[in-house]
């Protein structure tokens, strides 16, 4: 064959080559791109027995998390939640941290997941920090167990028996402190109170080092909660997860050190591992070990944030902060020299009529979180509407902006709580604990914290910037701290000189 023609044989068979080569490109492209379709067509229509409610589900993944963490202002619901409701009504469908979610803005529905669904709904960033055997979502039989202990501790008997005193001795010596640097964060100094306090009741006596290196741990977890699920070294889940386990060596440590040196261990773990009746544990250490982890986590995340917003509300609201003093001073004024010394008393803080109505008025406004959070066990009929089993249930606490349940609903007035039941922590129009078989125990333990707080701060004349701003990014956050201006002189003082 001459040089020439086989050159353009050549050159033929390349083309020829890169036509085929391109062609196959094309099919797999053309492949990966039906197959993305898909995909994204079967995300966005999941497949349901009945009719499920509207919505949109988003990215494939992503969903609408983002959109729906967006920073909002913190009295008032989500903005996501509010334009949804606005275009598909009261209950949705979309998808939230990977998973599919239904959000209700309908109260009777959400009382009724409340009540007939009680698995815990949270996404898997929570569900692996949570860790699959924890007694938070294991059986009914092991959470009842972890309720009833649980109770004992923070029930209306436990907290009047074993908690009152330790409370406000905390309480008077972080705000002395406060007082005497000129001022303190309420956040943070509400978390040290609360650790404290559960620390030595679920733990006993601590080692100064082992309490020290303890709530440093803390610092890691509050704004990781609720991300997309990745662990990926250096985000958030990461974070958390490293220091879930260093804190849950630590605890493990204290246990095991405790029992070798026949050291007592706090009333509450004992008896969350059955000790105190005589008999063998209902649980293992590691078991016990977890739960306190989480209960110390919840705890130390909900009350000090509610708290600081609290203080924010009584300090835009120079009425409200006058009757609060009067009451404050009135307990004060009516203790004998004897009484004084033994500090607050439980009969003192069920006379704390006005405190208990603020204290309920900012639950009020303040629970803009979903209060109801349920993984749906059953599939449930409502209306028209198929909510299949699988899904994550987000009940958010509408009611409590509903103008015909309460009068202009987004202002903070506490006197619309005169004359009404001040001890309810659940209604059907009062949802700030959330309701069913997971309504949370800590209520009572929250309520006496905060009204702990608020007595010694009122006897000192205080203040709080008025730029000091409270968001909510699922979780209550404060941009610029919740820092407050305290001086040494108190109030009762003053006016008795």
């Amino acid at each position: 064959m001459q040089p020439k023609k086989l050159k353009r044989t050549f050159e033929r068979d390349k083309q020829t080559n890169m036509v085929e080569v391109f062609n196959l490109w094309t099919l797999i492209l053309s492949l990966i791109v039906v197959k993305l379709y898909h995909w994204i067509y079967q995300w966005n229509n999941p497949k349901c027995k009945g009719k499920l409610p509207p919505g949109s589900m988003g990215f494939p993944i992503i969903g609408k998390t983002f959109e729906f963490m967006k920073p909002h202002d913190a009295i008032q619901l989500p903005t996501f939640v509010k334009e949804k409701v606005h275009r598909y009504g009261p209950v949705f469908r979309t998808s939230l941290f990977g998973a599919k979610v239904i959000i209700s803005t309908d109260s009777g529905l959400n009382i009724e997941m409340a009540k007939t669904n009680h698995m815990p709904g949270m996404p898997k960033s929570l569900a692996r920090l949570f860790g699959e055997n924890n007694l938070f979502v294991q059986s009914k039989d092991s959470h009842k167990h972890v309720r009833s202990v649980t109770t004992q501790l923070l029930g209306s008997q436990g907290l009047k028996l074993r908690m009152m005193q330790d409370i406000d001795i905390l309480t008077l010596t972080h705000m002395e402190v406060g007082a005497r640097n000129g001022g303190l964060d309420v956040k943070e100094t509400v978390s040290k109170i609360l650790i404290e306090c559960l620390a030595k009741k679920v733990m006993g006596e601590m080692e100064p080092e082992a309490a020290k290196e303890l709530t440093l741990c803390w610092s890691h977890f509050p704004k990781g909660w609720f991300r997309i699920s990745w662990n990926i070294p250096g985000n958030g889940v990461y974070r958390m997860m490293k220091a879930k386990k260093q804190m849950i060596n630590i605890l493990k440590e204290m246990v095991l050190k405790k029992r070798a040196s026949g050291e007592e261990l706090g009333e509450f773990f004992k008896t969350l591992l059955g000790e105190m009746e005589g008999g063998e544990e209902k649980i293992s250490v590691e078991s016990a070990i977890e739960f306190i982890f989480i209960f110390f986590l919840i705890a130390n995340e909900a009350t000090p944030s509610v708290l600081a917003a609290t203080v924010k509300l009584i300090s835009d609201n120079p009425k409200v902060m006058q009757e609060l003093k009067r009451e404050h001073e009135r307990i004060v004024r009516d203790k004998s020299e004897k009484e004084k010394k033994t500090g607050l008393t439980w009969e003192d803080y069920k006379s704390m009529t006005f405190t208990q109505m603020v204290i309920n008025e900012s639950l009020r406004i303040t629970s803009t979180a979903p209060t109801v959070l349920r993984i749906i066990d059953h599939e449930f009929q409502f209306g028209e509407y198929t909510i299949p089993a699988g899904w994550i249930f987000m009940g958010f606490p509408s009611v409590h902006f509903n103008p015909e349940k309460y009068d202009d609903p987004l202002a903070f007035n506490p006197w619309r709580w005169k004359e009404k039941d001040l001890t309810a922590i659940v209604s059907k129009t009062y949802i700030p604990f959330g309701a069913g078989s997971r309504l949370c125990l800590g209520a009572d333990f929250a309520k006496l914290i905060m009204a702990s707080f608020i007595h010694h701060l009122c006897r000192y004349r205080w203040s709080m910037k008025t730029e000091t701003t409270v968001l909510r990014r699922f979780i209550l956050t404060f941009p610029g701290g919740s820092d407050i201006q305290i001086s040494q002189e108190t109030e009762v003082e003053n006016s008795a000189g």
